[in-house]
């Protein structure tokens, strides 16, 4: 059997280890994998990614030390012309040009809204691999790279905090989650932060400013506040002004983390996923699962049809929301 691997969209720190795993694994049991270049993008150009003896079928040796390594060599992108019926057929049309018996496409929703019109033309079977940092997926408890985005988001608040008591200030620090607020919550609980700006939860600059006014009147003197991106308010700088204009307490300065969290060595944790669903996700191909994304729920690992995993976007645990007020004070 040949399999196709491509990463699409954002980057996520785990992408390479869990690429690492789909080679092993098919090897191992005697299918071959050829990697995709630059996404969707790359696979409609017909880009493929060449071993250093110029063959394009990938070997154990052509992912030796890539559990490490953050960001892909294969490199990722966006694919306008995958949302068009003409680049879906040529799509499939290139897959069945090369022979790709099956094809596991690794992002987020765009990703695997991509895979789902593709599995409607072309007869191959599709497995996709949640990565993504947002950890907004249906279907998962966790995306790869979720893990390593907050541990980069955790260290940089605990350095901000440093500056924070030494100035009597308060930082608005802006991480990413356009849609899900799992790792501006995540980041607040370790952290230590005492309010999170999230969009699932609506809450008034006034309000937001009576439980600023509170904090300072029992003694603290600086605060931390982690705002996910897409928050109802708007961004850090947005929701800065708004509490600055509401009667804020604090002097307050903002930082914007942005895409320094899909970067850096993966974190163990992430690690262990994607190379736990690459190995699953190849498989599952292998009993003939198509139409699915590969994820892991309470510990087992579960297929889940791809319209259900596009369907909305994962929300917060609310149990976390109330663990924060409790641990902020």
């Amino acid at each position: 059997m040949r399999i196709g691997f491509l990463c699409s969209g954002g980057d996520s720190p785990g992408m390479n280890a869990c690429l690492r795993s789909v080679v092993r694994t098919a090897v191992t049991s005697g299918n071959e994998v050829i990697g995709i270049k630059h996404g969707y993008e790359g696979l409609l150009n017909e880009e493929f990614h060449t071993n250093i003896d110029g063959t394009i079928i990938m070997g154990m040796r052509s992912v030796s030390g890539l559990s490490k390594i953050g960001g892909t060599i294969l490199h990722s992108s966006r694919c306008k012309r995958l949302e068009t019926p003409e680049g879906i057929e040529l799509a499939a049309k290139i897959l069945k040009k090369y022979g790709f018996d099956a094809l596991l496409p690794m992002g987020g929703n765009g990703t695997l809204t991509g895979a789902l019109e593709l599995g409607k033309v072309w007869d191959g079977q599709i497995i996709g691999l949640p990565g993504t940092i947002d950890n907004d997926l249906q279907g998962t408890d966790f995306t790869i790279g979720f893990f390593t985005a907050v541990q980069t988001a955790v260290e940089a608040v605990d350095k901000l905090r440093d500056t924070a008591g030494s100035h009597d200030l308060m930082f608005f620090v802006e991480v990413m989650g356009r849609h899900c607020g799992d790792i501006a919550l995540a980041t607040a609980i370790a952290s230590g932060a005492e309010i999170v700006c999230i969009p699932e939860v609506e809450e008034s600059a006034e309000t937001l400013v009576q439980a600023l006014i509170k904090i300072k009147e029992s003694g603290k003197t600086s605060v931390m506040a982690i705002v996910a991106e897409g928050d109802e308010k708007g961004g850090a700088i947005a929701i800065q002004q708004l509490l600055k204009e509401a009667g804020n307490p604090f002097d307050s300065r903002t930082v914007v983390l942005g895409h320094t969290l899909r970067g850096g060595s993966p974190a163990p944790a992430d690690r262990i996923l994607a190379s736990e669903l690459g190995n699953f996700a190849v498989t599952s191909v292998l009993r003939g699962e198509t139409g699915k994304m590969a994820g892991r729920i309470k510990g087992e690992l579960t297929l889940t049809p791809l319209e259900t995993c596009i369907a909305q976007h994962r929300k917060v645990d609310t149990e976390k929301l109330r663990l924060l007020q409790i641990v902020a004070g």
